[in-house]
């Protein structure tokens, strides 16, 4: 018997809202530590992405049964290409606005900048300082988090 695991499609969640991925979603922030401070990977949304034109994390919906961060990692993997090296954790942030749905985006420190624009969603990526993403149009959902985020970041 097949068993679905793609979690791609939209969920009427308890609270009412509509949100992309039916078992919840994910997104990772990547971040490198440079002489001038700490540099984040965003990418700029596509016109065929949810809010196109505005900057986020990489990420999207996960399968059945996935972790966050292992959906977060396979969701960037897609969206802007391989991760080099061996990425070490610093945290996360959920939003969790209803009983059966979650956002979680983990905070993930790399050893250099990589990435780039490698399929429809992406049309662009680029690392900023933090307080240059405050100054950025970006997706609701991680102008939201970015505060939580930040801190992630900053205490390290």
């Amino acid at each position: 018997m097949f068993e679905r695991r793609s979690g791609d499609g939209f969920i009427r969640c308890a609270d009412g809202h509509v949100r992309w991925g039916i078992f919840g979603a994910a997104g990772v922030v990547f971040v490198v530590r440079e002489p001038e401070g700490p540099r984040v990977m965003l990418q700029k949304r596509s016109a065929m992405a949810h809010e196109g034109g505005t900057w986020s994390c990489a990420g999207g919906a996960l399968d059945q049964g996935e972790l966050p961060y292992d959906g977060a990692m396979r969701e960037a993997t897609e969206e802007i290409g391989a991760i080099p090296g061996e990425p070490i954790l610093l945290g996360e942030y959920v939003f969790n606005p209803s009983a059966d749905w979650a956002y979680t985006t983990v905070v993930v420190l790399v050893e250099n900048r990589f990435g780039s624009s490698i399929n429809f969603e992406t049309d662009a990526v680029g690392w900023f300082s933090p307080d240059e993403i405050d100054a950025l149009p970006t997706h609701a959902g991680f102008t939201a988090a970015w505060p939580h985020l930040r801190t992630i970041i900053d205490r390290d």
